[in-house]
């Protein structure tokens, strides 16, 4: 399953955005409101969990300063990664857009696609209000 957010235009440079979001601890900060727990596990590895969903545990798994950040599930079970591209757009100013890479059966995908493609929408609308 492959799904992606909107491109936003977010107030901090590409290395500040990147910065900030290489830092496991800021994910809180743009999680969605439906946010029922976070956990940061180890300098690259948070957890959460939102109302109806499993918890979820992510690792940042390659990094490209300044451009490119991977955040990958750390369950077999739910088996997917985060890519984040980040682009310079002029001074103090960057643009950002989440994708998705899943791999789910049929029935899984159809479940998760609906509220996955709502997760990533709120991360990206979150990180433009930073």
């Amino acid at each position: 399953m492959e799904l992606e957010s909107q491109k936003v235009t977010v107030q901090k440079s590409q290395q500040e955005l990147y910065n900030f979001l290489t830092n496991v601890e800021n994910y809180e900060q743009i999680m969605p409101e439906s946010k029922e727990k976070f956990e940061v596990k180890s300098q690259d590895t948070f957890s959460f969990a939102l109302k109806g969903m499993p918890e979820i545990e992510l690792q940042i798994k390659e990094t490209r300063e300044p451009e490119f950040i991977v955040l990958g599930s750390t369950s077999d079970k739910f088996n997917f990664s985060l890519d984040v591209i980040i682009e310079n757009a002029g001074p103090g100013q960057s643009e950002a857009q989440l994708f998705f890479h899943g791999k789910f059966n049929t029935m899984m995908a159809m479940m998760v696609k609906g509220p996955l493609k709502k997760f990533i929408a709120t991360l990206a609308e979150n990180t433009s209000k930073l």
